[in-house]
């Protein structure tokens, strides 16, 4: 009988080569599909931020304002441990959005710096720690105003013309990601903590004033020449360290009226969303959930690779935030630990999955 040998041929070998090589780069598309990618084109040419603390990464530090944080401990695990006015010990929102999509590591705050031609070519953020749509919160907190962000995105696409030139600058304001993220401090400080719109309005009517206010923003952010647009919602609010303390009783549980009002607003203002979708033709305006994620990090934690979701790491953790986390107080041991950094904002580690989550969800639809 003649013998036959198991071992594959040549030919046998260059198609199993071959098969390996097509399953190992399907595997790795999926696993690397929102790395960065230096040596390919970035999804789009810059990144462009509206909004309050959350995606403020320092224009508060140049106004006269206690809302600031531009002091350790903050920052001291961003680049060179400088605190540089983000309210986080590290990366905040914007920077990890930027830094997934191949525009840059980090986006530069607008007021008060200044910027080479590739920042302002790449994108920057307006946002002011504090800010609102209700025109009495930046009152309240001295930050800048939405429509004053607004007016300095004109100033901004003036200074992007003068770079370059008036064709290539109206490509990048139409390609370029607008993300819009306020209101948190609308129904955590204005309505919930001070007395000035409790007396006039109840939850479902200053939720409607809101919606009115963010509606505003974003017909006036389309006009102005923005065409994809990533409408932040609101947290569960009532959860936040700081709310837990003013408003969770002896056990700082969550509050269910502030996530209700959370939830309430975040239903009212997606399906305006979807209203002016359907009317901005060639518009890509997209709600993102940011409720949903958080809610899963504070409830389960563990799940997450955290411990404390209850509490901030700097100081007690239950009200300290901005000029009350200060280099005077200690924080935790490790705050790769803790959902959040303060009472009010999360850590870089919490962002992260975040932004991960928002990334591989809603993508899709912006690029």
């Amino acid at each position: 009988m003649e013998s036959r040998s198991i071992l594959p041929g040549a030919s046998q070998l260059a198609t199993l080569h071959l098969l390996v090589v097509i399953l190992s780069f399907c595997f790795c598309s999926q696993i690397q599909a929102f790395a960065v990618n230096r040596t390919s084109k970035p999804i789009v040419p810059a990144v462009i931020l509206f909004g309050d603390s959350i995606v403020d990464p320092g224009n508060n530090n140049a106004i006269k304002t206690i809302v600031k944080c531009n002091f350790p401990p903050y920052g001291k695990d961003f680049i060179g441990h400088v605190p540089t006015g983000r309210f986080c010990n590290g990366k905040i929102p914007g920077d990890l959005i930027a830094s997934s999509l191949g525009v840059k590591e980090i986006v530069p705050a607008y007021v008060g710096q200044k910027l080479g031609a590739e920042d302002l070519l790449t994108g920057v953020s307006f946002a002011s720690g504090a800010t609102g749509y209700d025109p009495l919160t930046p009152v309240i907190a001295s930050a800048i105003s939405m429509p004053d962000q607004l007016k300095l995105f004109a100033e901004y696409k003036e200074k992007l013309k003068e770079i370059a030139g008036e064709e290539r600058a109206n490509s990048i304001i139409a390609e370029s990601l607008y993300v819009v993220c306020s209101g948190s401090d609308d129904l955590a400080n204005t309505y919930f903590i001070t007395p000035f719109r409790q007396a006039h309005y109840d939850v479902p009517s200053y939720v409607n004033l809101l919606i009115g206010y963010s509606s505003q923003f974003i017909q006036k952010l389309y006009q102005m020449g923005a065409r994809k647009i990533a409408y932040v919602g609101l947290p569960p609010i009532g959860c936040l360290p700081s709310q837990r303390t003013l408003g969770g009783g002896p056990l700082r549980e969550c509050v269910p009226i502030r996530n209700e009002a959370a939830m309430l607003y975040n239903s009212k203002i997606n399906a305006e969303i979807n209203r002016l979708s359907k009317i901005f033709k060639g518009t890509k305006l997209i709600y993102l959930d940011i409720y949903t994620i958080i809610l899963d990090l504070v409830q389960r934690p563990t799940v997450y690779g955290f411990e404390v979701s209850n509490k901030g790491c700097c100081g007690t953790g239950a009200i300290e935030v901005s000029v009350l986390c200060n280099p005077k107080l200690p924080t935790c041991p490790d705050d790769s630990k803790y959902v959040f950094w303060d009472s009010y904002h999360p850590t870089e580690g919490a962002y992260k999955i975040i932004v991960d989550y928002l990334l591989q969800r809603y993508l899709k639809y912006l690029s």
